[in-house]
């Protein structure tokens, strides 16, 4: 490899231009060190010292019909992960909203178990986001599934303003992870979202025993989709899934990870999410690597790290915890 080949990489992003597939299976073997560096330059150059931090809650649990390998909700697997309820109240997904917007957090997630919400749980929700924008300041983002272009419209005319539905890995590995529905069937919903004028969030799980390839293949399916929200979860291996045995990744290589990332996407938001709380800093060194957003609070079936917590370590790091695609405070 040429010496100068990460500055060159480096000088051709600042140009606007975006790194091929080839440049970027490159990075691979890069000394890690001048890897991360150059990733938080990029970061800093695109992005400021902008953060941004959400909140999720699991707002439809249990008894998912999907077989994704991973999940302690789906019903084809015997886990620890017992609780089963339908979709919440307004009521109670509003009092959740104001405590969240009361401790600083700028957008909320409604996540609900389930390959998709139904018509009529769509319409119930629909109620729900609008009396959460009434009453609060927080940008509600949604994961009801795999919708139509049509319910996403009602979602953003109630007030969504982003769509979530992680495409999981790459196309080639995605049947590995899930056999109920399909890495098209995931791009389909991305589009109709986006078509129905909400942003979109969309990344992956770390460690489901995917390449490098694969996460860098992910990550172009999502650039080529208009993504700019890359959520980069680490696999928390849960007892009774078929992944209960696989490797928890390290550090190091959760930091490569998101440094090639940001190479990919320079002017995203990296996103570090589940999984987080099982590397022992949480995520401050993926934080120096090219990461500059978070999912805070507990995850949907395992805990995560206090917005306290997370809001402490943004002040160390000297980010300012705001919206990326709205600039607000």
């Amino acid at each position: 490899m040429n010496e100068h080949f990460i500055k060159n990489l480096q000088e051709k992003i600042y140009d606007g231009a975006l790194i091929s597939r080839e440049e970027a299976l490159a990075l691979i073997h890069v000394p890690l060190e001048e890897l991360t560096q150059t990733a938080d330059e990029i970061r800093a150059h695109f992005c400021r010292n902008t953060f941004d931090l959400c909140t999720i809650v699991n707002g439809k649990c249990g008894k998912c019909s999907e077989d994704c390998k991973y999940c302690a909700q789906s019903a084809h697997y015997h886990t620890a992960c017992e609780e089963s309820y339908g979709l919440l109240s307004t009521q109670e997904l509003l009092a959740q909203a104001r405590e969240h917007a009361k401790r600083g957090v700028l957008r909320y997630s409604i996540v609900t178990s389930g390959k998709a919400l139904s018509e009529k749980e769509v319409e119930q929700v629909c109620e729900s986001i609008r009396a959460i924008r009434r009453e609060t300041g927080i940008e509600v983002c949604v994961s009801f599934g795999l919708l139509k272009e049509e319910q996403f419209k009602k979602l953003k005319e109630a007030g969504a303003s982003r769509v979530h539905c992680n495409l999981e890995t790459s196309e080639r590995f995605f049947p590995q992870v899930c056999t109920t529905h399909s890495f098209a069937e995931k791009k389909e919903t991305l589009k109709a979202a986006k078509r129905a004028g909400l942003s979109l969030c969309s990344g992956g799980i770390m460690g489901l025993g995917e390449t490098m390839e694969d996460r860098i293949d992910m990550v172009l399916t999502a650039r080529e989709l208009g993504v700019k929200s890359i959520p980069v979860n680490l696999l928390n291996p849960i007892p009774g899934t078929p992944y209960e045995h696989n490797r928890i990744l390290s550090n190091d290589e959760l930091c490569r990870i998101t440094a090639i990332f940001r190479f990919l996407l320079p002017d995203g938001m990296i996103r570090l999410a589940g999984g987080r709380g099982l590397i022992g800093d949480k995520g401050e060194k993926c934080f120096r690597s090219g990461a500059n957003a978070a999912i805070s609070g507990d995850m949907l079936t395992t805990a995560g790290i206090t917005v306290e917590t997370d809001m402490e370590l943004m002040k160390t790091l000297g980010y300012e915890v705001k919206l990326e695609d709205t600039g607000k405070l």
